[in-house]
Order: C-alpha cells, then sequence, then structure tokens
C-alpha cells in the first residue's frame, strides 16, 4: 500500500493536470466560437457559388479538356487530407486518417494509381509514415487560415487533373455539424459536378463577357473555394473536439482526485489505528 506522503503527491499531480486540461477546455471553446463563426459565414458564400455553378454548368457544350471533363475508365485518383497539426482532439484524426486509408486501399485493390497530398502536420506525418506518394503538403495554418494558404494545393489538383495526370481529385476531412458531433468524410472535387438536389429553380443572369469565359474562369475558383471550406470546417471539428476532450479529462481528473483522497483518509485512519494501538500495547506491556 502507498504511503500517505506518495498520495498525497499523486493528489497534487492530477490536481494540477485537472487545472491544466480545464485551461484548455476554456481556450478550445473561444476558438471553437471564432471557427464556427467564420464556417457559417463562408456557407452562404460557398452556396450561392454552387448555384451560379449548377446553372453555368448545365449549359455547357464543351466539357472535354476542362475541369468539368469525366473520364472512364478511371485509372488515377489524388487524394487530399485535412487534419489538424496538434493532437489532443480525442479520435477527432484518427477517424479522418482511418476513412481516408479505407478509401486509399478500396481505390488500390480496383486497379488505380494514388497521389495524395496534405493539409495538416498530422496528415504528412501519416503520409509519410505510412509511405504513401505525397505530391504536396502545407500546415502550420494556425486557427484563421486565409485562401491564399491553400492555393498552392488547388494549383496541383487543377494542373495535374488538366494534364492527365489523375482522373478524380477527393479530399477527405472532418464534417463540423455541431459541437459534439464530427463526421470524417470524403468528398469529390475533381471534376466539377452540378449540384446533385437542384431545386429547379431557375435563374436570369447575365454574363460578360459570355457564359463559357465566366464558367472557365470560375471553375479553379470553385475548387478553391471547396478545398478552403472543407479546411474551415475541419479546423471548427478540430477545436469542438478538443474542448470535449479536454472536458472529460477535466472530469475524469477530478474523479481520481476524489478516488486518491478517499485512499489516503482510509490509509491515513489506518496509520493512527495502528499507531494507537501500539501505544496501548506498550502501555499494557508497562502495567504488567
Amino acid at each position: 500500500m502507498p504511503s500517505t506522503r506518495e498520495i498525497r503527491r499523486r493528489i497534487r499531480s492530477v490536481k494540477n493536470l485537472a487545472q491544466i486540461t480545464r485551461a484548455m477546455e476554456m481556450v478550445s471553446a473561444s476558438k471553437m466560437r471564432r471557427a464556427q463563426r467564420n464556417v457559417l459565414a463562408t456557407r452562404p458564400y460557398a452556396e450561392r457559388m454552387l448555384d451560379v455553378m449548377g446553372e453555368l454548368m448545365s449549359r455547357a457544350v464543351t466539357r472535354r479538356g476542362t475541369l468539368l471533363e469525366v473520364r472512364e475508365p478511371v485509372r488515377a485518383v489524388a487524394l487530399v487530407f485535412i487534419t489538424p497539426d496538434r493532437g489532443l482532439a480525442g479520435s477527432l484524426v484518427t477517424n479522418v486518417l482511418r476513412r481516408g486509408s479505407r478509401f486509399l486501399l478500396e481505390e488500390r485493390q480496383r486497379g488505380r494509381t494514388i497521389e495524395t497530398l496534405a493539409i495538416g502536420k498530422k496528415a504528412r506525418d501519416f503520409l509519410v509514415r505510412t509511405g504513401q506518394p505525397l505530391t504536396g503538403e502545407v500546415s502550420k495554418l494556425g486557427d484563421q487560415p486565409r485562401l491564399a494558404d491553400i492555393l498552392g494545393i488547388g494549383s496541383i489538383l487543377r494542373d495535374g487533373f488538366l494534364a492527365g495526370r489523375f482522373d478524380e481529385a477527393h479530399v477527405v476531412y472532418s464534417q463540423f455539424v455541431n459541437t459534439l458531433v464530427q463526421r470524417a468524410v470524403i468528398k469529390r472535387i475533381l471534376p466539377v459536378e452540378a449540384p446533385a438536389d437542384p431545386t429547379g429553380a431557375t435563374f436570369d443572369y447575365t454574363y460578360e463577357p459570355d457564359r463559357d469565359d465566366v464558367l472557365r474562369e470560375l471553375l479553379p475558383r470553385f475548387v478553391e473555394v471547396q478545398l478552403y471550406q472543407a479546411l474551415l470546417e475541419s479546423i471548427a471539428s478540430e477545436h469542438s473536439a478538443r474542448m470535449v476532450a479536454m472536458r472529460n479529462a477535466t472530469d475524469n481528473a477530478k474523479e481520481l482526485q476524489r478516488d486518491l483522497t478517499l485512499s489516503y483518509n482510509k490509509t491515513r485512519q489506518a496509520n493512527i489505528t495502528k499507531e494507537v494501538s501500539e501505544i496501548a500495547s506498550g502501555a499494557a506491556a508497562l502495567a504488567e
């Protein structure tokens, strides 16, 4: 049985750990609210752009040689992993990496070649460790990345698709649903496809100089916006998952502190009882 000194030392350590996790929970809560605002602020723009792109793509005549070209059969694919730079976010990173790994395994079983790209340190380390063909990577983007920060990845995807190096490009990331739910999803961003569930509404837009030129200029921007939106979703998911993980860690530390305190009191009581018994035995021996 550990001594009371050892138990007191463990209680102090657990108490300090609880204070650290509590502080990290508060920091993550503050960052999560800001990240949620960023996601919600960009969603209307992305959705409106999707409407315009859907109307343009429905009237597009020339698709061959553009980002709209659907190639059959698909011989090569590219996959972008989006993860945080740091851990301590529960199972969020593991879920994204597992989802991406399963996708790569399925594609290889179909006989397709693979190219991978990484946004985030955890994704880069995983791809390097597992020996995946890493084409490009970017990390240390912080909590408020700019669209310009991921233009390099967007250019690699665009140029590789137009050059025929791969026939499809996908992105795997953690989709932000709410504070408690973050879902690892895979989304195809190349070739660009029209909205899956059109509303049936008609638009009377006037395009200058003409529809084809606008579509040609918007397609690369559309890919970049989709990639940027996925990055913002991942950041919001990261801080939400970290806040919940740190809250659970704080609760576990407090519960452990209570158990150690109870163990300390029992050990102290046993020591006192033992000392009293020894004193009584000594007094009885002297009396005899």
